[in-house]
């Protein structure tokens, strides 16, 4: 049965971190039920009153009625167990944790409940869906589709296909993005890091790069990005915000498959990973950070 956008009404986010958190409230906001899936009952404690607490903030400011959000709420659930939920989605979007086992058996675990309808979508931006699309019955309703942090707010969506997702999976991949108020771009070739990320990632590496040469400090070439080149924030503010935990994965991945050593993780962030300093969600990162998230210091 091919998917279809009218065939959509609920949809599962696999993963309760701040994408999968985000991910859900933009979907609930939109219309759809929303269940949020974590194998951590603390995590999905944590999501919910962190949304909680984000959607008042945004009452206060007035970018959002208060019946609005509390409507979304109402829309949304959040649950350990991914075969229930799985067994009423129609349409996946899994934000868990960036390692290519732990996607592949989320992935073969939702192809034995979900509907035969269902597209199963990954959020990664590193891990290309023709890597999971093998663990599942279903490779052709396998795509990537990468949202941005934070999720409530960038408009971005990266819709990418592999090599068997069929058409019909892209055009409501697409449709779903713009139903949720997002703008998507289509990648017709899987590339690791897609388009935005790669662009990104150049600039990441170049402040690296300079602050490990001591070219300048971390908080003089942030200010240089924001300030020179227009960035809302710059790059070591950024990895603090997606986490240095993700931006090693990230590179390890990449090294794993191209096996070039430029493709490892730098120094710096290997040291700030091995000791947990992973940036606001831990307290540390390149800046310091109070319970609120807000930077306090260096």
């Amino acid at each position: 049965m091919e998917p279809s956008i009218d065939r959509i009404g609920n949809i599962l986010v696999v993963g309760a971190g701040a994408m999968g958190s985000q991910i859900g409230m933009v979907c609930s906001l939109a219309g759809y039920n929303v269940t949020v899936q974590d194998i951590s009952e603390e995590a999905l404690a944590r999501a919910w009153e962190q949304l909680r607490a984000r959607m008042h903030r945004n009452v206060g400011k007035g970018r959002i009625e208060r019946e609005e959000v509390e409507a979304a709420f109402g829309r949304m659930s959040f649950t350990t167990d991914l075969a229930g939920a799985a067994a009423e989605a129609d349409f996946v979007i899994e934000a868990a944790v960036e390692k290519l086992d732990v996607k592949r058996e989320i992935f073969a675990r939702l192809d034995r409940t979900a509907p035969e309808h269902a597209v199963f979508a990954t959020n990664s931006s590193t891990i290309v869906s023709s890597r999971l699309a093998g663990s599942t019955g279903r490779p052709d309703r396998v795509c990537n589709m990468h949202f941005f942090n934070p999720a409530l707010v960038m408009k971005c969506v990266e819709v990418v296909r592999n090599p068997k997702t069929s058409d019909a999976t892209v055009e409501t991949t697409v449709e779903l993005a713009r139903r949720i108020g997002k703008e998507p771009i289509v990648l017709d070739k899987e590339i690791p890091g897609f388009v935005a990320n790669r662009i990104l990632g150049a600039i990441m590496d170049e402040a690296i790069s300079l602050y490990e040469n001591g070219v300048a400090s971390v908080e003089d070439i942030d200010a240089a990005c924001r300030s020179a080149l227009g960035h809302p924030m710059g790059p070591f503010e950024l990895m603090d915000l997606t986490g240095i935990d993700v931006a090693c994965y990230v590179r390890m991945d990449r090294y794993r498959e191209s096996g070039d050593p430029d493709d490892r993780p730098s120094r710096s962030i290997v040291e700030k990973f091995e000791r947990g300093e992973l940036g606001r969600k831990s307290g540390r990162g390149w800046y310091a950070y109070d319970e609120q998230g807000q930077k306090v210091s260096r």
